[in-house]
């Protein structure tokens, strides 16, 4: 597990940047936190971090959103799912196998997925920007990853 703090929506969008520079075709992230902890800002820094220039909007009412980059990013809302059974319905398989799924509300659906995905909490910091930002997972894959994880000076480890 590896654990910072940002202390802006800079620093959170700077995060998922070196987050995206980890991911590769197939995986799984689900993000975690309560509404406006900056779920969706995670979201805009990944979606960066893999070239995408269209703008990153919460998939809220679309339920999944489909972007192209270095790497497709198929971003989806759970927010509205009553659980793994809707997963189910709107055929995940098919993204899982070119691209990367980003799912904000992660933790309403995470039983559908196997234990390779990346955990992503995010939880108020204290000061109305900051965030403490936990970077989870029970696969050896993701946890090599994340040891390789630079955060460099913007962010504290």
């Amino acid at each position: 597990m590896r654990e910072m703090a940002t202390s802006s929506e800079h620093e959170t969008r700077a995060l998922g940047e070196k987050i995206a520079s980890l991911v590769r075709p197939g995986d799984v992230i689900l993000l975690i936190g309560e509404l406006g902890t900056g779920k969706t800002v995670l979201a805009k820094g990944i979606a960066q971090g893999l070239g995408i220039k269209e703008k990153v909007l919460s998939p809220t009412f679309t339920i999944l959103k489909e972007y192209a980059g270095k790497i497709p990013l198929y971003h989806l809302d759970a927010y509205r799912l009553d659980g793994p059974r809707d997963l189910q319905d709107l055929g995940l398989e098919e993204y899982l196998e070119g691209g990367v799924l980003l799912v904000e509300w992660g933790d309403r659906v995470c039983r559908y997925f196997t234990a390779d995905y990346l955990e992503i909490r995010i939880d108020w910091g204290g000061p109305e920007s900051a965030r403490r930002i936990a970077l989870v997972s029970e696969s050896e894959t993701w946890r090599r990853r994340l040891d390789t994880l630079d955060l460099g000076g913007d962010l504290i480890d």
